[in-house]
């Protein structure tokens, strides 16, 4: 007989995203406060993300430095701007640059 092996149960997926979440809210709360505990928020939500094989979305995503995970949150760890057709977040933790294509409309 063949065990399920890798996979968790659904309801804890479920929890898990649910979690995420939660701690993402609470790291944009807490950001202007003490952004040492939002980094930390960030850590853990990524830590439930990985163990339970969690793919974190597209707009939670885009709130984490790719090079220090820090939180970013414009105008406070981070500056955003537009130039020639992308996103340019500029994190202040590590003064990198991260750029997002924007999608072409249809004209």
């Amino acid at each position: 007989m063949r065990r399920n092996r890798g996979k968790k149960p659904e309801h804890q997926i479920r929890i898990a995203k649910e979690r995420i979440l939660i701690l993402f809210d609470e790291a944009a709360k807490m950001v202007k406060e003490d952004s040492a505990l939002a980094n930390r928020y960030v850590a853990l939500a990524r830590k439930i993300g990985m163990r339970y094989n969690v793919r974190l979305p597209t707009n939670l995503k885009r709130k984490v430095c790719k090079y220090c995970k820090a939180f970013l949150q414009p105008g406070v760890t981070s500056s955003v701007r537009l130039k020639n057709g992308c996103v340019r977040v500029k994190c202040f933790n590590c003064n990198k640059m991260i750029f997002y294509p924007l999608r072409q409309r249809d004209k």
